[in-house]
């Protein structure tokens, strides 16, 4: 069954204007339904058509031959996560159990926030920040281009895009002002929060 571009749980213009109406239509409309309509095109009367999404993901990453289902395919997880991880007026307080977790692991919600921001800041190029879940501790990484946390053993749970058609048209070079502004006013912590388990 083709992979098809999931609903978004808001209005274009509901995260305005942090990530206007025009990013989220371009980011959503056209650049994650090409990634879909590229991996539906190349699983295609393949083994991997009726895969679930993280088995391809994880086969394709092993074969280098198979780098742009791999890309399509991670780019399609990525950004599913991505747009439940957003919410309209969002950030604000986090759930006790996150906000638990996160200071046994980082300290401090603070060192969380700064740890997540630098890594997106960092990341050089197109890719991705992420809060994960490795071996039972909350961990933040960054992957390069389509990579995601699945293929190092790590579950996801809060992903944020910095390739520069997330922020370009409303922050233009700013990528920090953009992490600041997605971790403090966009991040819907209660879904966060019940990917803990």
């Amino acid at each position: 069954m083709p992979y098809k571009l999931p609903t978004l749980d808001y209005k274009n213009d509901a995260l305005s204007p942090i990530m206007s109406q025009e990013t989220l239509e371009l980011h959503h409309g056209k650049h994650h339904q090409t990634y879909i309509t590229n991996l539906n095109n190349f699983i295609k009367d393949t083994e991997m058509e009726n895969m679930s999404l993280d088995k391809i993901i994880l086969k394709s990453s092993e074969d280098k031959s198979l780098v742009g289902i791999f890309n399509n395919a991670s780019q399609h997880w990525n950004h599913n996560l991505f747009w439940k991880c957003m919410k309209p007026k969002g950030g604000g307080k986090i759930p006790p159990k996150l906000e638990k977790r996160l200071i046994s692991d980082f300290g401090s919600i603070e060192q969380f926030k700064n740890d997540f921001k630098q890594a997106g800041i960092t990341q050089f190029g197109s890719g991705w920040c992420w809060l994960s879940i490795s071996n039972g501790k909350l961990t933040v990484t960054k992957t390069a281009n389509a990579i995601n946390p699945l293929v190092s053993n790590m579950v996801p749970i809060l992903g944020c895009d910095v390739w520069e058609h997330s922020y370009y048209i409303d922050f233009r070079n700013r990528r920090p002002e953009y992490l600041d502004k997605f971790i403090e006013n966009l991040v819907n912590w209660e879904y966060v929060d019940s990917l803990l388990d």
